[in-house]
């Protein structure tokens, strides 16, 4: 018995790591993963497609450039109206930071509340200042960094199985002050 715990154990471990292995290199470019499922109901994730799996592909990890800005300004994002969350959500909001929130250091978490819960085929993706700024992830959290000092306004975009956007959460107004 305590040595299937550790053969368990071990096995959690092992694919903790891979995980985490596979979110790193996904930083430096999308790559795609393979989720393989053993007969004892153990996930293990590979790069190899020779192993099956179902093909998962890993979006880069969310962050903020913290280039300068250049001469001419990018053109900003069509901002329409958020309205009502479209069907099967009654709840789409970012619900940290606070709307008029002051952050240090030029990061913060972004959290969402969606309700129910995302649906496994549609994606969220974070404008600051209008701009994208997060890639389009299965996620209800970004983290944020380099932001630099002054006013940010904050919004969600939520994105169908189609990559269509389908609504966006009131933008939320934060304050990066000074350190």
């Amino acid at each position: 018995m305590a040595i299937g715990r550790r053969f368990y154990a071990k096995g959690v471990l092992f694919t903790g790591g891979l995980l985490a292995l596979c979110l790193w290199v996904s930083a430096v470019q999308s790559q795609t993963v393979y989720r393989v499922l053993d007969e004892q109901g153990r996930v293990t994730f590979t790069d190899n497609p020779e192993r099956g799996g179902e093909a998962l592909t890993l979006a880069p990890l969310p962050s903020v450039s913290t280039s300068p800005r250049t001469a001419t300004p990018p053109t900003p994002r069509r901002q329409a109206s958020p309205g009502q969350p479209f069907m099967p959500y009654d709840r789409f909001t970012i619900s940290a930071p606070l709307r008029g929130a002051a952050i240090r250091d030029g990061m913060t978490a972004v959290e969402l509340h969606v309700s129910p819960p995302l649906r496994e085929d549609h994606q969220v993706q974070l404008l600051v200042n209008g701009e994208l700024s997060q890639t389009a992830l299965h996620s209800d959290a970004f983290w944020l960094t380099g932001l630099p000092r002054g006013q940010h306004r904050l919004q969600a975009e939520l994105l169908d199985s189609s990559g269509r956007v389908q609504h966006r959460t009131d933008p939320v107004s934060i304050t990066v002050a000074d350190e």
